[in-house]
């Protein structure tokens, strides 16, 4: 069964994708919460004359969050955690204070989801993070665990 993507959809697409989903996914789960609809004719159609009228929208919106991942690498941002005298966490740092961090210090609100930290973070210092900007804008970033 192939639909139509109203929304992003984790694992699957992004809005306005034509994707190909088992029956049973696309007519109990996506249609039902408004996720998606039937990829018809009209419906396809339909999808193209608005592509057309966001394209320019969304090439601008592309190239703004392109100028905003040069300027996220080129910084590190700070993130605060509860820390032993050995440097040790109590607990860990998870994508959770990173998308606070960004939305604190660039005032930038990045869904937790998007945000992949590599390894483990456990321990004061530095470490870094993939982070889905946009469509196609994926940026790697430094980030400083420092004590509160």
């Amino acid at each position: 069964m192939e639909v139509i993507l109203l929304k992003d959809v984790d694992n699957l697409g992004m809005k306005f994708d034509v994707v190909a989903v088992k029956p049973g996914y696309g007519r109990n789960f996506l249609i039902p919460q408004g996720l998606a609809q039937v990829a018809n004719v009209s419906n396809k159609k339909h999808v193209e004359e608005v592509k057309k009228q966001q394209s320019a929208k969304i090439a601008k919106l592309i190239e703004d969050y392109k100028v905003l991942a040069e300027k996220l690498k080129a910084t590190r941002i700070l993130v605060g955690a509860k820390s032993g005298a050995s440097g040790k966490l109590f607990g860990s740092v998870t994508n959770i204070q990173v998308s606070e961090a960004l939305k604190k210090q660039f005032d930038l609100t990045v869904d937790r989801k998007k945000i992949h930290i590599q390894g483990e973070v456990k321990e004061l210092g530095v470490y870094k993070a993939t982070v889905n900007l946009f469509k196609d804008v994926m940026t790697e970033i430094e980030f400083e665990v420092v004590s509160e």
